[in-house]
């Protein structure tokens, strides 16, 4: 009996969070939203006991342990949240957690946003199944518009639940996990509505800052940008240019058949690039092949970008501060509290130091 009204009101819980979570009108989407949640809640289970049990496979016992030592590190040295946040282990059996379905109109690159009542307005809606998701791709698509599914290894719940870690995390390296951990407990520690941009670049900022110091208290060196982020990062700005010539193209006067027409060229002329720049400077590393020939739109281009736009302008806050932890989230909740194109200025100023 007891047990039965833990899980019931663990089911009401969860149910009431996503509806506060969720501005969506169709009770489908509450009901996956809800039983999604729910499942992993109940998948979770402390990481103590997995690291202590000589039963399970030592692989995932050793990389279980060294990620508590970052999840220590981000609360005693980072000031992020100190909760059972990433304390916990979850097993779901799939390799991800979720798929994002992204959408834009044929001829824009304004995404479709989903707007909830604590999270704010987002450029995607998520789902728990893939089938679900594709079901809702498809939908978007016989609307004319442009879609792209994108699946998810982990996700935030901005400190409504204990987020575990996630079995589809667990093909990362230890130092990724870490990463992570310092970006998703960072969205916990301040998060403002309707700003994506302003969420993950700050997000971001803490991951790379927190990376860096948790690599210089074990006495490891600095470590350079690798050449797989480098080469993300040249392929990054490859898009964004992409993006910026086809938002110029969309506001033109041309007919539907000439738009689609230089709409294919652009992003021929991305693979171009793309392919240039792989056989010229990378010897040849197709390690992103797979991304640029896949079927190309607008809504594919949406997730480009947004985790590092405003990066530069933290950094420099940070500096401004003194590297103190406290000190810079007292000025990063100061500045999230300004309308938002006064915040968009205050980042732009900050950008240019």
């Amino acid at each position: 009996m007891i047990r039965n009204k833990k899980q019931w009101l663990l089911r009401g819980l969860s149910m009431l969070a996503i509806l506060l979570l969720s501005g969506c009108s169709s009770l489908s989407y509450y009901t996956q939203l809800a039983e999604g949640q729910l499942d992993l809640l109940r998948a979770r289970e402390p990481v103590a006991d997995v690291i202590a049990d000589p039963q399970r496979d030592p692989k995932l016992r050793e990389h279980l342990r060294k990620a508590q030592q970052a999840r220590e590190f981000a609360s005693q040295h980072l000031h992020l949240p100190d909760n059972q946040s990433y304390r916990l282990y979850a097993d779901i059996h799939r390799q991800y957690v979720v798929w994002n379905v992204f959408a834009t109109g044929e001829f824009s690159l304004d995404p479709v946003t989903h707007c909830f009542p604590i999270a704010g307005c987002v450029a995607y809606r998520g789902y728990y199944s893939q089938g679900a998701a594709r079901g809702e791709a498809a939908l978007q698509k016989l609307d004319g518009k442009d879609v792209y599914v994108s699946g998810v290894e982990a996700y935030s719940t901005l400190g409504w639940f204990d987020d575990p870690i996630i079995s589809s995390m667990m093909n990362w390296g230890d130092e990724r996990l870490a990463t992570l951990i310092f970006h998703e407990l960072a969205h916990q520690r301040f998060y403002v509505q309707d700003d994506s941009e302003f969420n993950e670049s700050y997000a971001t900022f803490v991951e790379q800052e927190g990376t860096r110091q948790w690599r210089a208290a074990r006495g490891l060196p600095a470590e350079g940008a690798s050449s797989e982020s480098q080469r993300r990062d040249q392929l990054t700005t490859l898009v964004l240019a992409t993006r910026d010539r086809l938002k110029a193209l969309y506001a033109e006067p041309l007919s539907p058949e000439v738009m689609r027409q230089r709409k294919a060229a652009e992003f021929e002329r991305l693979r171009s690039e793309y392919r240039t720049m792989r056989d010229s400077q990378w010897s040849g590393d197709k390690r992103f092949d797979t991304w640029v020939y896949a079927p190309m739109n607008n809504a594919r281009l949406l997730p480009i970008g947004l985790y590092d736009q405003w990066t530069p302008a933290f950094a420099a806050l940070f500096k401004q501060v003194g590297g103190d932890w406290p000190a810079f989230f007292a000025a990063v909740e100061k500045m999230g509290a300004l309308p938002k194109d006064q915040r968009k200025a205050a980042l732009e100023r900050l950008s240019k130091i």
